[in-house]
């Protein structure tokens, strides 16, 4: 079957190196490259190769989605993902505009891998496969960061689905505020290396490199009434959970990006990182208990009964409901619309 690629990121800048080379390697590749602007994006923003969406573009695609979802929130790349879903994309890679893509970037994409897998239950620091750095991703438990993982040699190799693959980055990985405060950066992992998680086995991944196949479109969704820090990693636990309850691993790979990282406030970035910090691994302990049922027809049930435990915790607000609704009726309605033709 032939695969259609759309790249997919948010910006508000102006066009810079790593939106450039991602949109002359689309053009090369024959991919589409999509860009979701929100209000202080530039009006005059053209990159030849790239398909850019101000905030009026948006609301012209038709998608209800598009209005209701919030201004001046990460989350409006959920648009980006239903444009790219109405257009035939099979896979959809998405990434953020201060990364900058190596040649590994536009190699190939398996789904289905024979690969080195963690089967031990509870968390697991995937760095520490790619490193020997004391270096953990952004959004594992703290209590976790110093747990030493089975050694790489000693993994089983297993025959893995993986419709959801994470790509590590170099120089300025995704790691927490208290990393950046207190540890040395730059970072590079080791390359040429992949490790899956199999369904007993918890890690965060994060939305800066990430491959994602047809069947798990509906798990991109990312929550808008939350933690700008935290919107890609609680989307990821309930990806897991879901696609744990589908007999689906999840893939990390060496990077295939390395980061020019856009200006942070640290302090700000620690602040919005509380609510991780505080509640991850309850919310996952929450996310267990769930009977779920397997099944394609089932996950949007399942995305609702995952936003519901994090709607009666407190983690979001109710009207993230209204909006994750909103987004399984736009998944359903491309759904139908592409089985007909």
């Amino acid at each position: 079957m032939d695969e259609h690629i759309a790249v997919v990121i948010t910006s508000v800048s102006a066009p810079n190196r790593a939106m450039t080379e991602i949109a002359e390697g689309c053009k090369q590749k024959g991919y589409r490259f999509i860009v979701i602007g929100d209000e202080s994006s530039p009006s005059d923003f053209y990159i030849d190769g790239c398909d850019f969406y101000n905030l009026e573009d948006q609301i012209k695609t038709g998608f209800e989605f598009a209005q209701m979802c919030p201004r001046k929130h990460y989350a409006r790349k959920n648009i980006g993902y239903l444009i790219a879903i109405k257009n035939g994309a099979s896979i959809i890679v998405e990434t953020d505009d201060d990364n900058i893509p190596y040649d590994t970037f536009w190699r190939q994409r398996r789904r289905n891998l024979r690969v080195k897998t963690v089967e031990k239950p509870g968390w697991v620091n995937i760095y520490r496969y790619f490193t020997d750095a004391n270096i953990w991703p952004r959004g594992i438990p703290l209590e976790e960061i110093n747990n030493e993982p089975i050694s790489l040699e000693s993994l089983n190799v297993r025959d893995m689905d993986c419709p959801i693959q994470q790509g590590l980055a170099d120089e300025n990985p995704d790691v927490d505020a208290i990393y950046r405060l207190i540890l040395p950066l730059p970072q590079s992992f080791f390359k040429d290396r992949y490790v899956a998680i199999s369904k007993e086995t918890w890690c965060p991944f994060n939305s800066q490199n990430t491959t994602w196949w047809r069947d798990a479109f509906a798990l991109l969704y990312l929550p808008s009434y939350c933690s700008f820090r935290m919107t890609d990693i609680w989307r990821g636990f309930v990806a897991q959970r879901i696609a744990k309850v589908n007999g689906w691993g999840i893939l990390f790979h060496e990077p295939s990006v390395w980061q020019q990282r856009n200006e942070h406030n640290l302090m700000r970035d620690f602040r919005d990182e509380i609510p991780g910090y505080l509640n991850n691994a309850e919310i996952c302990r929450e996310f267990e208990r769930l009977d779920l049922e397997p099944g394609a027809d089932k996950i949007a049930a399942n995305l609702r009964l995952c936003y519901e435990i994090l709607v009666a915790k407190d983690r979001v607000d109710r009207r993230e409901l209204e909006l994750l609704d909103m987004w399984n009726n736009h998944i359903n309605e491309l759904s139908e619309n592409r089985q007909k033709h």
